[in-house]
């Protein structure tokens, strides 16, 4: 295998993407944070101190992955046309997911966008909460799906049910 980010002399660079064609890209990324009962429950019944921690979350997490080239080194600025966030409570586990869709028409993939996304709003869910619980743990953060580009669809395994749904805009 051959290293896409480096020259000839071991010297990190960023890959020339300028000869690629323009094509629709789409990834979709997700993550945990596991609360304390009490903690979760604030956060569902919007009673955090600091405000209403998933809209501060989802706003966070947007932001984070339009700042994706400036937090990963030799990452493409990309002209994104759409970011969402959405978090799914699970009472059952004290969990929140998060769930970053970014999409793209260009000459590179948005997979560092969407994870960079949900890592952002998982932290900022964290630092919300962090005085009722300082014992959350952030985890299983991983691709879900991405289209587009030269090596076209992948689909993560561990994904049991569609990403993309019919009709969906993701």
């Amino acid at each position: 295998m051959e290293f896409t980010h480096f020259d000839t002399q071991g010297n990190a660079w960023m890959v020339d993407v300028g000869e690629k064609e323009d094509t629709r890209r789409e990834a979709v990324a997700r993550g945990s944070i596991f609360l304390s009962p009490e903690c979760f429950d604030m956060v569902a019944r919007g009673e955090m101190k600091k405000g209403d921690v998933l809209s501060v979350a989802r706003i966070a997490g947007i932001m984070g992955a339009k700042k994706t080239s400036e937090l990963i080194p030799l990452c493409h600025i990309l002209n994104l046309t759409k970011l969402t966030v959405d978090f799914e409570m699970k009472k059952e586990t004290n969990e929140i997911q998060a769930v970053c869709s970014a999409r793209v028409t260009g000459k590179t993939g948005v997979e560092m966008e969407a994870l960079t996304g949900v890592s952002t709003a998982l932290l900022t869910i964290y630092d919300m909460c962090k005085a009722v619980d300082k014992s959350m743990e952030i985890g299983q953060i991983y691709l879900e799906k991405k289209t587009g580009g030269k090596s076209g669809e992948y689909v993560n395994p561990r994904v049991q049910e569609p990403v993309f749904g019919e009709g969906s805009e993701a």
